[in-house]
């Protein structure tokens, strides 16, 4: 169940003189909530209805969708035509925001006698719920059939899903959406058949990884990854967790009473999500490119629109640096703006790490029609052709000489200058641009996890976790650090603690946090997190997404660590104290 840190609220606004219809609501996607409301919902003509997304209290795909309550309040603003407010619950939120990850499955690998991965059959059953929310069927099927093939040469793949209706709330997008329970999936054999086989799991493995060198690489689940090194991942988180010396650490526990256990998980992620035509061709309604808009202002600040939203990754810093070392400008001389339909002509939001990736490369490509446009003001007022002009930052200038303008210079002759040349320039330095990616990106990487389990009472405690990614170019690793701490903890509540039921009579017995156990601060480690680095080769910024990526990698790591503690092969999340006690107590009276 998704628990944002703050509720869903809305506040639908009719203005019954304009007949304008504003409404501000919690949305990772406003543009795409004004799409559905106009297109299909029909509350408002769409150059009536503004819908503006101000500071979200996080979405993690919960805040994608529209929901009835948006539809209802500005139905009745509009027939009474008056303001009207509503806000979530956090019982509300439980009932009906949409729930996450409702797989069952059952999966085969096969293997010769050395090792090498032959053939992956997976057969799952995914739960829609009682009806189907705005990305509910893609979830199952888009997102995660084409993941089955992990970082791994695996030559034939055969994946069958059955979408089921349920009396459960909607199942849709959550972090990773897809993703998670393809790695889940595939890490969870993986480390099964090193089990049965007598290998090490991290070589098991390395032996059948798709080589750097063999790249770009067609999968059999539809896929093409464009670039990768994971051994060089796995390599260094091997290093980093002292993978070498476990087996010391486990005597240790033994003697001390403890089970200690360790678990791999080497992941891959599609995300960036793209290209439309393919999104089209598979059904969706809408395509996955993005919009981004720069104004350079007459004084040289800047103004940055993206189509792109922010609800807490960062966006309005990650951005202005993007901006700021693209054109040279201060980046306290930027402003980035987003979340409101009535300021950016469209946009389809954030959700599956597409925001730098894709968001940010349209934002690239804008600026790139700045400095053409520069260019060609600096050749006007310097007197000399366009081609002996170079810029570098934040100046241009005239090719073997002294001459030179800054953008800030620029700009101000683009809106007061009287004397451009009519047919070759106009007015001001505002442009935009739009970017279609040609492909996924493919974020990868391993994490390890290591476990102290206590047999008298079932607690497991995460005594190490160690998460090597690879992100692509990063142009904030703060906030990509960020990211990879708030996922790894999402990944390990799964893992542990979380755990939505229903009973027989379809009643949410899990309704509120007495039932419901989210992790804590004292849940989890002190994280150990490195990069590694092959730049995204197909869009200009060569960045990768990496929202996700903790909630991808780190629930099979944890459950591998959990089981490898225990001895034992398989267990249905959340590993629960109560559920590791009953395993070990089990195991005992089987002896």
């Amino acid at each position: 169940i998704p628990n944002a840190m703050e509720p869903r609220a809305a506040i639908a606004d009719y203005n019954t003189g304009t007949e304008d219809l504003t409404l501000y609501t919690t949305s990772q996607n406003p543009h795409l909530a004004r799409l559905i409301f106009t297109a299909f919902v029909q509350i408002a003509p769409e150059h009536k209805l503004r819908v503006i997304a101000p500071d979200v209290g996080g979405g993690f795909g919960s805040k994608i969708f529209v929901y009835s309550e948006e539809t209802t309040i500005s139905w009745a603003s509009k027939k009474i035509g008056r303001p009207i407010k509503w806000t979530a619950e956090r019982s509300e939120s439980f009932l009906t925001d949409a729930h996450g990850r409702d797989h069952h499955t059952m999966a085969e690998l096969a293997l010769d006698e050395q090792g090498n991965f032959l053939a992956l059959k997976v057969k799952t059953t995914a739960n829609m719920g009682a009806y189907l929310s705005t990305f509910a069927s893609a979830v199952p099927t888009y997102l995660y059939g084409t993941l089955l093939a992990g970082q791994y040469r695996t030559p034939s793949i055969y994946v069958e899903v059955d979408a089921v209706f349920t009396n459960t709330a909607p199942v849709d997008a959550y972090r990773g959406a897809g993703r998670p329970e393809a790695t889940y999936v595939l890490e969870r054999l993986v480390e099964k058949a090193a089990s049965e086989l007598a290998i090490d799991p991290a070589e098991l493995r390395r032996r059948n990884f798709i080589g750097k060198d063999q790249f770009p690489y067609q999968t059999p689940v539809a896929l093409e990854y464009d670039i990768g090194d994971y051994e060089a991942s796995l390599d260094k988180a091997l290093e980093m967790s002292d993978y070498a010396g476990f087996a010391s650490r486990k005597d240790a526990s033994q003697r001390a009473g403890k089970l200690r256990g360790i678990g791999l998980s080497c992941y891959i992620e599609a995300c960036g999500l793209a290209p439309s035509a393919l999104a089209g061709s598979l059904g969706a309604g809408v395509g996955l490119w993005e919009s981004g808009e720069i104004r350079v202002n007459p004084t040289g600040s800047v103004t940055v629109l993206t189509g792109s939203h922010s609800h807490g990754q960062g966006h309005e810093t990650t951005f202005a640096q993007l901006v700021s070392a693209k054109l040279g400008i201060p980046i306290d001389d930027i402003d980035v703006v987003h979340g409101d339909t009535g300021k950016m002509d469209f946009g389809l939001g954030t959700y599956g790490s597409r925001s730098l990736a894709v968001g940010g490369s349209a934002l690239s490509r804008a600026a790139d029609k700045v400095i053409a446009k520069g260019t060609k003001i600096a050749a006007h007022l310097l007197q000399t052709d366009a081609e002996n002009i170079e810029f570098d930052a934040g100046e241009f200038k005239v090719i073997d000489s002294n001459e030179g303008k800054t953008i800030q210079e620029i700009a101000f002759a683009a809106y007061v200058n009287h004397d451009f040349p009519i047919d070759e320039l106009e007015p001001g330095l505002t442009e935009k641009a739009f970017y279609d990616p040609v492909n996924f990106t493919y974020p990868a990487g391993t994490h390890i996890c290591e476990v102290e389990i206590d047999p008298d009472t079932g607690v497991t405690e995460i005594t190490k976790f160690t998460a090597v990614d690879d992100f692509g170019t990063l142009i904030n690793p703060m906030i990509v650090e960020g990211q990879v701490h708030g996922g790894l903890v999402q990944g390990i509540g799964q893992a542990l603690l979380e755990n939505c039921v229903y009973d027989t009579e379809g009643q949410l017995v899990t309704g509120s946090y007495m039932d419901y156990c989210m992790p804590r601060a004292d849940d989890v480690p002190s994280f150990d997190v490195g990069m590694t680095c092959t730049p995204c080769t197909h869009n200009p910024v060569g960045a990768k997404g990496c929202g996700e990526a903790g909630a991808i990698g780190s629930p099979p790591a944890v459950m591998n660590a959990v089981l490898n503690a225990l001895g034992q092969t398989d267990m249905d999340m959340p590993a629960t104290s109560e559920k590791v006690w009953q395993a070990i107590q089990n195991a005992a009276a089987s002896n």
